[in-house]
């Protein structure tokens, strides 16, 4: 857990942080639950509020808990906060993620695109597609590190049925169950707040600063069949990429 030995001096309000992780880590509070209300904490660990105000500021910030006004304190996680990397070897790699995570779907939908949204796919208004929606969590870990909507052709909205969907990528189902290849791709990364609604998915506070990425991907017709727009909080998902220079002359 890194603790401080119990030698070292420190201030009040991390000594009451690393009391309340541990209570945390020993599973006194699971993950899911609520924290007791601040008036009982104060008063079971004869702490003053501006102490446990600033001591639950650090366990926020370390991913142990999420913290909304007017709603109880949610115990997110047993341990904190790791920064998830994944590197490339090539650009195609940006299309996909590392095996070791899988997606939850929330949400599945037949959909008409709207204004705001025919924009973001790419599509005309009125055009109709398949939304897939959900979060994305690292194997073995309750850990969310993205939120994903899924835009594909209705024709291909039953592979949401296959036994492996959650495991791999859509786009790669639908080349193995439909023969569509991808003869190109478009990425858009960029920063921008998370809306209330994505910030609740992802157990982060409404306009938390969001690593947003755009795939589009297109058949050897240069037809449209899916798009993917995945939100990622800051600090919980890197990108790494590595290129070399060849070394023909």
């Amino acid at each position: 857990m890194g603790f401080p030995k119990l030698t070292e001096r420190l201030p009040l309000y991390k000594t009451l942080a690393n009391t309340l992780e541990q209570r945390i880590y020993n599973g006194d509070w699971p993950v899911g639950s609520v924290l007791p209300a601040e008036t009982d904490l104060c008063r079971d660990f004869e702490s003053s509020r501006h102490t446990l105000r600033h001591a639950l500021q650090i366990l926020e910030a370390n991913g142990l808990i999420y913290r909304h006004q007017g709603a109880p304190t949610k115990v997110v996680s047993r341990q904190r906060l790791r920064r998830f990397t994944q590197s490339y070897n090539s650009p195609i790699d940006i299309l996909s993620y590392s095996r070791d995570t899988y997606r939850e779907n929330l949400v599945e939908e037949f959909i008409e695109l709207d204004k705001p949204l025919s924009q973001i796919v790419g599509a005309p208004i009125g055009s109709s597609w398949y939304h897939i929606g959900g979060i994305r969590k690292r194997q073995q870990a309750e850990e969310v590190i993205a939120w994903t909507d899924i835009y594909i052709l209705p024709q291909f909205a039953s592979l949401t049925k296959d036994p492996e969907h959650t495991q791999v990528m859509v786009y790669e189902q639908i080349e193995k169950k439909y023969g569509a290849r991808i003869e190109r791709a478009e990425v858009d990364v960029y920063a921008a707040v998370a809306s209330p609604a994505i910030a609740e998915k992802l157990h982060i506070k409404p306009d938390t600063s969001c690593l947003v990425i755009i795939r589009r991907y297109f058949d050897d017709q240069d037809k449209l069949f899916e798009v993917t727009v995945t939100h990622h909080p800051e600090n919980k998902y890197v990108y790494s990429m590595e290129f070399k220079a060849s070394s023909e002359a």
